[in-house]
């Protein structure tokens, strides 16, 4: 099955909290209320070094999918 490369989750339990999943390599779970971060992966240190430089982009991605998501609800 090809999975898109973020998908867009919400739960009511936890009502003020919009999830962006992450789906490939390095796969995370991302909260946008805070932007905490649910690794799904183990990482060891010398994907740590690589995964730091990554995450500020990886972030900014899920932001952008959030908002043109966002974009695409209101234009219907």
């Amino acid at each position: 099955m090809d999975l898109p490369k973020f998908l867009l989750g919400d739960n009511t339990d936890f009502t003020e909290d919009i999830f962006i999943i992450h789906t490939e390599f390095p796969r995370f779970i991302i909260n946008l209320k805070d932007d905490e971060i649910e690794w799904l992966e183990e990482f060891n240190n010398a994907d740590e070094e690589e995964l730091s430089s990554e995450v500020a982009t990886l972030i900014e991605l899920a932001s952008k999918f959030y908002d043109r998501e966002m974009e695409r609800y209101e234009g219907n």
